[in-house]
C-alpha cells in the first residue's frame, strides 16, 4: 500500500458501499409504499360503505340457498333440482348441489358451513351446499391478487428508479473527489445534466469551486516556486561569477565587495517578502498582533519619504484628506503594505508628474488612494497584478523589485477584513484604492 495515497487507505470492499446505500434507499421506499398500501386497504375495510366483489358473492349464494331450501319443503326434489340447474346457468352463476345425507335425525344435527343448508323432506334428510368450482376460486382470489401484485410492482419501479436518482449523483460525486485525491484538480462535476437538482446541484457546484480554489493554489504554488527559483538564478549567478573572478585575482576583493553585497542584499530581500507573503497566506497563521496607531501619521511619513526619492526626477508627492485618523491595525505591516503601492507609484511616474494620496472615511470604512500619472498598465491584467511575482508587460528589464509587493498589500489588507483595488482613470494613469473597515 502506497502511504502517499489516500484512497490507499480505504478497504478494498468500499466499492460496494454505493451499491448498499442503492439497495438500502430501494428497500426504503418499497416498505414504505408497500406499508401505506397496507394501512389503505386497512381502513378501507374498517370504514368502507360499498360492499367489495367478494361480499356481493356470498350475498347471491347465501339467497340461492335460501331459496332453493324454500322449494324443496314446499314443492320437492323436482322444482328444486330445475332452480339449481336455472341459477348454475345465468350470467352470475352460482353453483349448488342437493343430496340426500340420512334420515330426520341427520337434519337435527347442527349445521357448521356458511354455504350449507339442511332440509327435512318426506322424511329424509336433504343437504344444499354451495359448491365452489376452479372459476369461482379465481374469480374470488384474482380481485384480490392483481391489485397488490400490480401495487407491489409499481412500489418496486418507483422505489428502483428513486433509488437511482439519489445514488447516481452521488456516486459522481464520489468519483470527483476521487479525482481531486490523485491531484486531478481541474475536474468539474457541475455542469452534468445528471446533477442539476436542487440541493444536489448547490452541492456539485460548492465541490467545483472548491476544485477551482485548489488549482489556483497548486497553480500559484508552482508558479511560486519557478519564479522564486528564478529570481534567485540571476543573483546567484553574478555571485558564482564574482567569486570565479576573485579566484582569477584575488586583488580585486575590495572592488568586488560591493558587488557581493548588493547581490546578497538582494537575495536577502527576496527571501524576506516570500516569507512575509508566506505568513499572510498561510491557513494556519496566528492571531495578528495590533496596535493603535494613527494612519494619516503613518501616510505623512511615507509621502515624506517617496517626495524625498521623487525630488531627482521632479515628481511631486502630495497628501489630501483626512488630518487624523486612530485605529487598532498592525502598524508595520499596514506602514509596509501601503508604502509598497505609494513606492511603485512614484517607481512608474513619469518625470515632472504628481502622484496623489488622499484619504477620507466614507461611511464604515476608511478609504486610501492614490493616483499617479504614469503609463498605467494593460485592461486584461488589471486583476492579476495582486498575484506573486506578477508585473506590467510593458516593465523594462531590469526594473528593480520582483513583483511582490502588491501582493503582499493586497493579503495585508486582506487580514484586517480590508480589500484593494486598481482602476484605469480615464485621464490616464493608475489609480490604486485600498479600504479599511471602520
Amino acid at each position: 500500500m502506497d502511504p502517499r495515497d489516500p484512497w490507499a487507505r480505504i478497504p478494498a470492499g468500499a466499492g460496494t458501499l454505493m451499491r448498499r446505500l442503492f439497495w438500502r434507499i430501494f428497500a426504503i421506499v418499497w416498505l414504505t409504499m408497500a406499508a401505506s398500501l397496507a394501512l389503505l386497504f386497512v381502513i378501507n375495510s374498517l370504514f368502507g360503505v360499498l360492499p367489495l366483489p367478494e361480499e356481493l358473492r356470498d350475498q347471491r349464494t347465501g339467497l340461492a340457498l335460501d331459496t332453493a331450501a324454500v322449494l324443496l319443503a314446499k314443492n320437492g326434489v323436482g322444482i328444486t333440482q330445475q332452480y339449481l340447474t336455472a341459477v348454475a346457468t345465468t350470467p352470475s352463476p352460482v353453483h349448488l348441489s342437493l343430496a340426500v345425507i340420512g334420515d330426520s335425525m341427520a337434519c337435527a344435527t347442527k349445521v357448521t358451513g356458511q354455504f350449507e343448508r339442511r332440509i327435512l323432506y318426506g322424511g329424509q334428510c336433504y343437504q344444499v351446499i354451495a359448491v365452489t368450482t376452479e372459476i369461482d376460486f379465481l374469480a374470488r382470489t384474482l380481485p384480490k391478487l392483481v391489485p397488490w401484485t400490480s401495487a407491489m410492482l409499481a412500489a418496486a419501479v418507483t422505489a428502483y428508479w428513486l433509488a437511482q436518482y439519489l445514488t447516481r449523483p452521488v456516486e459522481q460525486l464520489r468519483g470527483g473527489l476521487r479525482a481531486l485525491a490523485q491531484g486531478h484538480f481541474d475536474v468539474r462535476i457541475g455542469g452534468d445534466t445528471n446533477l442539476k437538482r436542487d440541493e444536489i446541484q448547490a452541492l456539485a457546484h460548492d465541490f467545483d469551486v472548491t476544485a477551482a480554489r485548489l488549482q489556483d493554489f497548486q497553480d500559484i504554488q508552482r508558479r511560486l516556486f519557478h519564479d522564486v527559483s528564478h529570481e534567485l538564478r540571476s543573483p546567484l549567478s553574478r555571485l558564482q561569477a564574482a567569486v570565479g573572478l576573485l579566484k582569477q585575482n584575488p586583488s580585486r576583493l575590495q572592488a568586488m565587495a560591493e558587488r557581493l553585497e548588493r547581490e546578497i542584499a538582494r537575495m536577502d530581500d527576496l527571501v524576506g517578502e516570500v516569507l512575509t507573503l508566506a505568513r499572510l497566506t498561510a491557513s494556519d497563521k496566528q492571531p495578528m498582533e495590533r496596535q493603535t496607531v494613527d494612519l494619516v501619521d503613518l501616510l505623512q511619513e511615507i509621502v515624506d519619504d517617496c517626495a524625498f526619492e521623487g525630488a531627482s526626477r521632479n515628481i511631486h508627492v502630495t497628501y489630501e484628506g483626512a488630518k487624523s485618523f486612530v485605529t487598532s491595525v498592525n502598524g508595520e505591516l499596514i506602514y509596509r503594505a501601503i508604502e509598497n503601492v505609494v513606492r511603485n507609484a512614484v517607481k512608474y511616474a513619469p518625470p515632472d508628474s504628481r502622484v496623489v494620496i488622499c484619504a477620507e472615511r466614507a461611511g464604515q470604512n476608511f478609504v486610501i488612494t492614490v493616483l499617479d500619472e504614469g503609463p498605467g498598465i494593460a485592461k486584461d491584467i488589471l486583476a492579476a497584478i495582486f498575484q506573486p511575482f506578477r508585473r506590467g508587460n510593458d516593465v523594462p528589464e531590469g526594473t528593480p523589485g520582483f513583483g511582490l509587493g502588491l501582493a503582499i498589500t493586497k493579503h495585508a489588507f486582506a487580514s484586517h477584513s480590508g480589500h484593494v483595488e486598481a482602476e484605469l482613470p480615464a485621464k490616464g494613469g493608475l489609480l490604486m484604492r485600498m479600504t479599511l473597515p471602520v
